[in-house]
């Protein structure tokens, strides 16, 4: 009589301990109506929350040939949130160069799909050659060639061909960010970027150097451009 009473009474409280799938929507979870979707999607208990969240196939699918920006991130792909990754497919035009700049929160894979990239990327202080100087990594990738961007580090990427540069770029990051060098370097005060560079830029030509700084992402190379018979603009 015991032993029947104690498995009875054992498999009742398994019984509720254990999920399941078959419950309703409504009674897996309960969430904020003013809540975006990423935040009710970080907020959920259990995947099965999550995928509650996301009732549509059509959730799953990022489309990059109409999507606003061709960069896949929790912000615009809500399947990302929780994963840790993001994406990206771009294009680098011929004879362009895009800024020097860093992730401040993700590891780049920059693979190459089409054409010829070089790229060059400072890894950090104290990272030095054989001859003890800031050691600049340079790269030449042609399609099928991948190389990476630790977290942090200084990089650029150029084409130098007539063609254009096709790539793909995985990050472990649902928001790596991109961070300006040089351009948000001197959104400084004027007073700490003449700090900053000593007697290399007088304080007077602060202003100049700082509308020097183009605002478009990509900046042309003129050796390239006279290669190809491209007019400067």
């Amino acid at each position: 009589m015991l032993l029947n009473t104690f498995l009875s009474t054992t498999a009742a409280a398994l019984a509720l301990a254990l999920p399941t799938s078959a419950a309703p929507t409504s009674q897996v979870f309960k969430r904020a109506s003013d809540l975006s979707l990423n935040a009710q999607l970080k907020l959920a208990d259990t995947a099965i929350e999550r995928f509650a969240l996301l009732p549509n196939d059509s959730d799953f699918i990022f489309d990059f040939n109409t999507a606003e920006t061709p960069i896949a991130t929790s912000q615009n792909f809500h399947p990302l949130v929780g994963t840790g990754i993001s994406f990206n497919m771009g294009s680098l035009p011929a004879c362009s160069m895009s800024f020097v700049h860093l992730h401040p929160r993700a590891t780049e894979l920059l693979t190459l799909t089409s054409g010829h990239v070089l790229t060059e990327m400072i890894p950090q202080t104290g990272v030095t050659d054989s001859e003890g100087n800031a050691r600049v990594i340079k790269t030449s990738l042609n399609a099928g060639q991948m190389t990476i961007f630790p977290q942090g580090s200084f990089h650029t990427q150029v084409n130098p061909d007539c063609e254009a540069a096709n790539f793909t770029a995985a990050f472990n990051s649902e928001e790596f960010a991109v961070s300006m060098v040089a351009r948000q370097m001197f959104e400084l005060s004027d007073d700490v970027i003449a700090a900053s560079f000593g007697q290399v830029i007088a304080g007077e030509d602060i202003e100049k150097v700082r509308e020097a700084i183009p605002v478009a992402l990509a900046l042309e190379v003129e050796g390239c451009l006279s290669k190809c018979g491209l007019e400067k603009r």
